[in-house]
């Protein structure tokens, strides 16, 4: 009998190691994290965050197949692409998450959820629109899928729709995000007091010195500086920032309060510490335009390069992938504009256009970009479109009021004009110097 054992036993064996072979999953891959630096690494919020993505990480390398903790992880990659501005990791990294768990669980709200969230960071909006619509179907008692909902009507131009999707959130939860949409959109109304109120109420349902707090604080400060009160709005920069040392937002915020003294030296000195600290285009693209008016046209011109170059690189990515990397069509448009590239404006506007014709701000991208063609009567159309919500916004009162103006609508166009250099000329040195000039010449 036992001659015949090892036989049958190496027959088994065999079976087993082929099974194992041919029915194992396939090993899944978790993305890790990066370190922060300088500091961003300060204080304990990084130090529980860090602990907290490991004992995620240690859970998915037990138990790969644990959705929940990798869901957890997609959440916790997703805040560091807001902490440290680092979207092209940490939003690719989420995603790669999210898809796992959606593989796994094609009706998981939360993940779903998620997915829309990183769609609309990327700029992906039509998409994340979908996501949430998605969504809300599986659990039309959240709030949190109401403000993605509001969010990418918004985006979409769809601002009717947005106002409801807000009013459901507020329905369901009032609490800080509910206060910041509905705050948003009353300031793409022209109510300023308003948007004012619901921000405040916003600020204090936080926890003083998170960042979704101290975003929000710098959200309104910002909403005081464009209602024409710089006090206010530099004490709120430094509330976030004293509440949050090192802020790069609040930086940005105070930089712009020295701009508005002419502080110029003051006002680079806080956007180059905003850069070191968060990785976002738009502390270059305003570094560019503090050089030219600080008299250093080299650093200008160097800064207009990097805002191109991160704004290209990102944009190359999203035309290679649907799925990921950050459409920056609008952005591109006002960057090559500031190098003098008419044309390439003009192309970067259009794609944008063409994916959301309803948005004002995309409008206006098109009114300027024709502006500065000297296209006055096409712009002019474009811009109809982007003041149909009854905005206050300085800079778009002060772009639609030189396009009057050229028009030869002189008084209703200057009356747009001095409205904007009263309130927040600052805000975009090319509208002043355009307004003032203009101004200067009706005087004669």
């Amino acid at each position: 009998m036992k001659k015949y054992l090892y036989p049958i036993l190496l027959v088994v064996f065999g079976g087993l190691a082929a099974a194992i072979f041919f029915f194992k999953k396939p090993a899944v891959r978790t993305p890790e994290f990066i370190e922060r630096q300088g500091s961003l690494a300060a204080g304990k919020e990084w130090l529980n965050t860090k602990a907290a993505i490991e004992g995620l990480l240690a859970k998915l390398r037990s138990n790969p197949y644990d959705q929940k903790s990798r869901l957890l992880l997609a959440q916790a990659y997703m805040q560091e692409g807001r902490v440290t501005g680092n979207h092209p990791y940490y939003d690719g990294a989420a995603t790669e998450l999210l898809d796992q768990v959606l593989k796994a669980e094609p009706e998981n709200f939360e993940a779903l959820c998620c997915k829309a969230s990183l769609s609309l960071t990327q700029h992906h909006f039509a998409q994340g629109l979908g996501l949430a619509e998605q969504a809300v179907k599986l659990n039309p008692n959240s709030g949190f899928v109401y403000g993605l909902l509001t969010d990418a009507n918004v985006e979409m131009g769809h601002y009717d729709e947005a106002v409801k999707m807000a009013d459901k959130m507020n329905a369901v939860r009032p609490d800080l995000p509910a206060y910041a949409r509905v705050s948003y959109l009353r300031e793409i109304y022209g109510d300023m007091p308003g948007a004012i109120q619901a921000m405040d109420m916003a600020v204090k349902a936080g926890y003083i010195g998170l960042e979704q707090t101290e975003w929000t604080r710098v959200a309104l400060a910002h909403l005081y500086e464009v209602s024409g009160d710089t006090a206010k709005a530099r004490g709120y920069y430094q509330m976030a920032l004293y509440a949050r040392p090192g802020y790069a937002y609040a930086l940005a915020g105070l930089g712009r309060m020295a701009a508005a003294r002419k502080d110029f030296p003051m006002a680079i000195k806080l956007y180059q510490e905003a850069r070191i600290t968060v990785k976002d285009y738009a502390f270059a693209d305003e570094l560019t335009d503090l050089y030219r008016q600080n008299g250093q046209p080299d650093e200008a011109k160097k800064m207009a390069d990097e805002s191109i170059d991160m704004l290209a690189n990102a944009a190359k990515e999203a035309d290679s992938n649907e799925q990921m990397g950050h459409y920056a069509d609008r952005e591109l448009a006002y960057a090559y504009l500031k190098t003098n590239e008419l044309d390439k404006a003009l192309e970067h506007a259009k794609i944008e256009y063409a994916r959301r014709p309803d948005n004002i701000d995309v409008n206006e991208t098109m009114a300027w970009v024709l502006y500065k063609r000297g296209q006055y009567a096409e712009a002019h159309k474009y811009m109809q479109v982007a003041r149909r919500t009854g905005s206050k916004n300085p800079v778009l009162l002060g772009r639609a009021g030189l396009i009057l103006t050229k028009l030869g609508k002189n008084a209703e166009g200057q009356v747009l004009i001095e409205k904007s250099l009263k309130t927040a000329p600052y805000l975009n040195p090319e509208v002043e110097a355009e307004g003032k000039k203009l101004l200067a010449v009706a005087a004669r």
